[in-house]
């Protein structure tokens, strides 16, 4: 029993989710932002707002960046602001819920640039880093492949090293703004093969203006419409100088990185748009099951964010938070995934995007964009495995 006992223990402390301290410079802030949006985003219909993920518009991201709303905890010889990793959550919380286009400085700021401030040269620091936090240097991620999906371990394209840096050949999949992005942070296996699992894999920088022998090609969603991207790189040279990090040791750089993609709240409020729409068309509803399905769903976001913002402090202590980065991405797709569900079996009309009600625009959105958010951040399988691992289970 006392085995028993210590081995709950020793699991509660991987599960454990520190509550965030008290940050009256955080809750000033959210005015601040809400304000800013009430007057910037006002034009943007339900539909639009909905898009909020996928919404690309350069101009928003500069004037975030021009409020010295980007690059916000990091130092200021970067660019950044140094201020704390809380008032940087009430931003990102704020902009989803109100469906701000975001999708213009979203990687960059997310993980694109702490990936170069933890692991990159001073060099890399200094021309990109600014400019990402100006709100003006779009990222796009080369982390999936054809044959390898979320497990990226198994990943293939290769880079050979030539004169001068390497010769890359390889394809990467589901790259969410590939045609509009300034650079690419290329998962790649430097040495050994695919075999080899975790040993031999780098992460390169890619200039996605200037790289011959790379070409991008469109995927276009349910919806029609066009962020994914296939690219395909064909013995493509990419300098010396882009790689990032220690070579050889990407697995471990990419696994510092996928704990800000997999935690943030985007992983519950993609989705705030259809809540919004639900919660005003059930309005004053004496149905029972409306205000039950309502009540469950406030209280699953409200734990989810309470989740999110423990994985927040300890990425600001710099605490390991892989496995609780994977609870919250997976919860959070799967409240994601429920929602419109949900709001189909509480509205007597069908989906339709292209509806003039906009309760009904926003579902058909939402529906269509739903099956990839259990594939955006890795997929169910691969996240309860690192949860397993985590755990001490597998």
């Amino acid at each position: 029993m006392a085995n028993g006992h210590g081995g709950l223990m020793a699991m509660y402390d991987k599960l454990h989710f520190p509550s965030p301290p008290a940050n009256d410079a955080a809750e000033a802030l959210r005015t601040q932002v809400r304000d800013f949006l009430a007057v910037t985003i006002s034009g943007r219909t339900p539909l639009q707002r909905a898009e909020s993920w996928n919404g690309f518009d350069r101009d928003f991201s500069r004037a975030l960046g021009a409020r010295g709303w980007l690059g916000m905890t990091w130092p200021r010889r970067y660019g950044g602001h140094e201020r704390s990793t809380h008032e940087r959550y009430v931003v990102v919380e704020e902009t989803l819920a109100a469906g701000a286009p975001v999708s213009a400085h979203w990687i960059a700021d997310r993980q694109s640039g702490p990936t170069l401030l933890k692991f990159g040269t001073e060099a890399q620091r200094e021309a990109i880093l600014p400019r990402i936090a100006r709100g003006d240097c779009v990222f796009c991620i080369g982390m999936s492949e054809p044959d390898a999906g979320s497990d990226l371990a198994a990943v293939r394209t290769r880079a050979e090293p030539v004169d001068g840096g390497w010769r890359v050949t390889g394809t990467k999949l589901w790259t969410t703004n590939a045609h509009e992005a300034d650079y690419m942070i290329l998962f790649c296996r430097t040495s050994g093969s695919a075999a080899d699992r975790h040993k031999g894999t780098s992460q390169l920088l890619v200039d996605m203006k200037a790289t011959e022998g790379m070409t991008v090609r469109p995927i276009l969603d349910l919806a029609g419409q066009h962020h994914f991207n296939e690219v395909h790189f064909e013995a493509a040279f990419i300098p010396s100088a882009a790689l990032i990090g220690v070579e050889g040791e990407g697995w471990s750089q990419v696994m510092s990185e996928l704990a800000f993609e997999r935690s943030g709240p985007e992983r519950f409020l993609s989705s705030m748009q259809l809540l919004l729409e639900l919660v005003g068309a059930l309005q004053g509803s004496d149905s029972e099951l409306a205000q039950a399905a309502i009540g469950r769903l406030t209280a699953h976001l409200l734990a989810l964010r309470r989740l999110s913002r423990g994985v927040a402090t300890m990425l600001a202590a710099g605490q390991d938070a892989s496995t609780q980065a994977a609870i919250v991405k997976d919860l959070g797709a799967s409240f994601e995934q429920e929602l419109p569900e949900i709001a189909r079996s509480l509205v007597d009309a069908e989906p339709d995007r292209r509806s003039t009600q906009d309760l009904l625009a926003v579902l058909g959105y939402t529906l269509m964009s739903a099956p990839s958010f259990s594939l955006r951040g890795g997929t169910r399988e691969i996240l309860r495995g690192i949860i397993a691992r985590g755990l001490g289970l597998r």
